[in-house]
């Protein structure tokens, strides 16, 4: 089952993820999983899935019904499809090898409730490119753009269909005018802090296909740590639900 490099991580609630060095998953990553939770009935997508932890984290709840994996990297979706039968989750998550833009024939377009996406924060031409290739595509948009990302969006959501996306702050103008221009429009954004008195390092936005322009919702921010550098309860709550031995 695991291949030189890889290992194992728990999830929760028995569910585990193969990772390794170049496929893995961070505190954003479960961030927008919680964000961006579907209902029990909805079909999901998700666009550029690594090493699946998004998919296998919902799967730990009867809810979403069907999860659709896209991922252009061979080696992550070989990774994410054996977690997928470690986990006896066949049928519930389908791996997609293609760039989101070229899922027209294999998937079903404009039939998906919910789109999420944990996109490069780095637009091309900024930033010291890693040696790494997987860390590249991961971290700087060589293989997609966020204009690709909306695109994909626009195509794959049911109409009121949603959205779900986090990004570094200086990225927030990108995203918002991006949206509006694949008729996607922001109706909840939330901001992440280290802990008080630190500028944000993370915002969590979602936006609706079709939906009617003005009221976005700023929620409360959220705090990773407390003042004295301990994690913060919601924190807790949220790394609780997901990875029992994390804390």
């Amino acid at each position: 089952m695991l291949k030189e490099g890889e290992r194992l991580e728990p999830l929760g609630k028995g569910i585990r993820v193969i990772v390794s060095d170049e496929h893995k998953f961070w505190t954003d990553t479960i961030l927008l999983a919680d964000f961006a939770k579907p209902k029990r009935k909805e079909t999901a997508c998700e666009l550029g899935s690594g090493c699946g932890a998004i998919p296998l984290i919902w799967c730990r709840s009867d809810s979403p019904k069907s999860i659709t994996a896209v991922e252009i990297q061979e080696n992550a979706c070989s990774m994410l499809q054996r977690s997928i039968e470690l986990n006896h989750l066949s049928d519930r998550i389908t791996v997609i090898n293609s760039d989101m833009g070229e899922l027209d024939g294999k998937v079903t377009m404009s039939s998906y409730d919910l789109v999420v996406c944990n996109p490069p924060y780095k637009a091309a031409g900024t930033g010291i490119l890693n040696p790494v290739a997987s860390h590249q595509i991961a971290r700087h948009e060589l293989s997609c753009t966020t204009d690709d990302i909306m695109s994909a969006a626009e195509k794959l959501l049911k109409y009121s269909g949603r959205i779900c996306m986090c990004q570094r702050p200086e990225r927030l103008s990108d995203i918002i005018t991006s949206m509006r221009e694949h008729h996607i429009e922001p109706k909840r954004l939330r901001f992440v802090q280290q802990r008080p008195g630190k500028a944000p390092k993370l915002f969590l936005i979602e936006g609706r296909f079709g939906g009617k322009p003005c009221g976005l919702i700023t929620e409360p921010v959220l705090f990773i740590e407390k003042e004295g550098g301990d994690f913060s309860d919601e924190m807790i709550s949220i790394y609780g639900s997901y990875k029992e031995d994390y804390i």
